[in-house]
């Protein structure tokens, strides 16, 4: 997957974010649902940009992009901000 795609992927997500978001302003989606939903989208994000990070840090220290890969969610999630 190259930066172009994991980007495309990103906007797919933060529109599915959004779509899910309006649903249940909208009162079309339980609370319980929404959340479980909301949270996979919310980690498959931060996967990516953890992806996107890797694979620009490589680049830039004249690595192969090519050579990151997609870490596992526990992992990216107990990053501290």
């Amino acid at each position: 997957m190259n930066d172009k795609e994991i980007l495309g992927q990103i906007d797919e997500l933060i529109q599915t974010e959004h779509d899910l978001r309006a649903r249940v302003a909208e009162g079309k989606l339980s609370s319980d649902e929404e959340l479980a939903r909301l949270r996979s989208v919310e980690e498959s994000l931060d996967q990516c940009w953890d992806l996107l990070r890797q694979r620009r840090a490589r680049r830039e220290y004249g690595e192969d992009p090519g050579g990151s890969a997609p870490r596992p969610t526990s992992e990216v999630e107990s990053y501290l901000q």
